[in-house]
């Protein structure tokens, strides 16, 4: 099943509840390697990269078990093949998450290059650094990071300071993951702050780690002997309840999300309200009611918690069918505009220049046959051809499985038209 197929003019309704974060669980799964004995990993969502990362675990060598409700027991004490293999990771970017654990934890590691979306260039050259400051001697062999320790510190990397060049978010969680186990402290600058890098260093607290200045640029980790396995529930997904409340918005809906973290969707929050919609927040709930076309909002990508990139897209198509003109500036990735083409074919007017989109708001888009070229431009042509007049084809779906639990399946919970073949 790789499109579907959806009937577009039907207004957004009813109530759902949201999955577990994506980009925090697959961190958070890397991070069990450093654990001795079980971790119970529960609000997980059902994604194809969790599914990726539980293979990957699990030929590794790891005990790994899924129960009925989707939570995850792991075990990694086993494991005796410290490799990410270019098969099984050749789709997942957070492939590269596992080079910092298993250095740490085992003293060896050859993780494949990682794939994934394709938006531009996300270098892994801030992760080999960073461990390169630890002491590993890392070589980069035939599409593989080949890493070990040095003689000189045994199994055990060094804490040390280190200066990103850069926000890097999957770079702070490798390096933070790592410091854990690392000899003596390691402060890491510029370091990110994302929910998920927060939900992350609260895992690895709970396991034993001794962190200071979780939810800043400055981290501080003392290394630890050991850590052990404990229990830990996912975040809400941010962007998945920003995609929803988006969609609602743009078929001038009215819908209520269960189990979110109000507080990690401020930038969201304040472009959907000045785009007209009403927006009312209770305790881990949001609803939201649109009664009127959405108002054009410009869009400034920047790391959190400025507006994120992985909501870009979908207020592409937000401001396509504005009363009015828009302009979005992507500021993080050089190659995600790619939906604005099949926005196009649906009648939108946007015009590219640079890293800024221009859109002129239309009065209503047309269903029309379109491609995913990776996970949020997916969820960008889905809730347009919600938005659209006729029937709306989405081709290689593959993608938005990757970051979205269910879409269909949540989205007709709340009255769409959506049929997967």
């Amino acid at each position: 099943m790789n499109k579907i197929t959806i009937h577009g003019g039907t207004r957004l309704a009813g109530t759902i509840k949201a999955s577990g974060a994506k980009n925090a669980v697959l961190p958070i799964l890397a991070a069990t390697l450093v654990g001795q004995g079980e971790s119970h990993i529960s609000h997980v969502p059902h994604l194809h990269d969790v599914t990726t990362m539980n293979q990957l675990l699990a030929q590794m060598g790891a005990q790994l078990t899924v129960d009925h409700h989707s939570d995850i027991y792991i075990n990694p004490d086993s494991i005796t093949d410290p490799v990410a293999p270019y098969e099984t990771v050749k789709t997942m970017r957070a492939s590269i998450l596992a080079l910092g654990p298993l250095v740490a934890r085992f003293g060896q590691a050859k993780v494949s290059l990682p794939g994934g979306c394709q938006i531009g260039s996300r270098p892994v050259d801030l992760h080999i650094k960073g461990l390169k400051a630890m002491g590993a001697e890392i070589e980069v062999i035939d599409g593989y990071i080949h890493a070990r320790t040095k003689n000189a510190l045994g199994n055990r990397l060094q804490g040390n300071r280190i200066v990103m060049d850069k926000v890097t978010v999957t770079g702070t969680e490798n390096i933070l993951i790592a410091a854990c186990l690392a000899q003596g402290e390691t402060l890491i600058e510029n370091a990110a702050i994302e929910p998920e890098v927060v939900d992350l260093a609260k895992y690895l607290s709970a396991m034993g780690a001794n962190i200071e200045g979780i939810g800043t640029s400055k981290i501080y980790v003392q290394g630890k002997d050991s850590l052990n396995g404990t229990h830990h529930a996912v975040m809400p997904d941010r962007i998945e309840i920003g995609t929803f409340l988006v969609a609602a918005a743009m078929t001038q809906g009215d819908i209520t999300i269960t189990n979110t973290s109000n507080e990690d969707l401020d930038a969201v929050l304040d472009k959907l309200t000045e785009a007209g919609a009403q927006i009312e927040l209770g305790e881990n709930q949001i609803s939201l009611k649109m009664n009127q076309r959405p108002n054009p909002v410009d869009i400034y990508t920047a790391p959190h918690p400025a507006f994120p990139t992985d909501m870009q897209a979908q207020f592409c198509a937000l401001n396509a069918v504005a009363d009015g003109t828009s302009i979005i500036t992507e500021n993080l990735f050089e190659n995600r505009f790619m939906h604005v083409e099949e926005l196009k074919r649906m009648g939108a007017d946007i015009n590219v220049e640079g890293n800024r989109a221009i859109i002129k708001g239309v009065d209503h888009l047309s269903g029309a046959p379109v491609t995913a070229t990776d996970l949020r431009a997916s969820a960008s042509l889905v809730i347009a051809g919600l938005a659209a007049q006729g029937d709306t084809d989405v081709h290689d779906i593959h993608y938005i499985d990757r970051g979205y639990e269910a879409i269909e399946e949540k989205l007709n919970q709340l009255g769409a038209k959506i049929i997967r073949s």
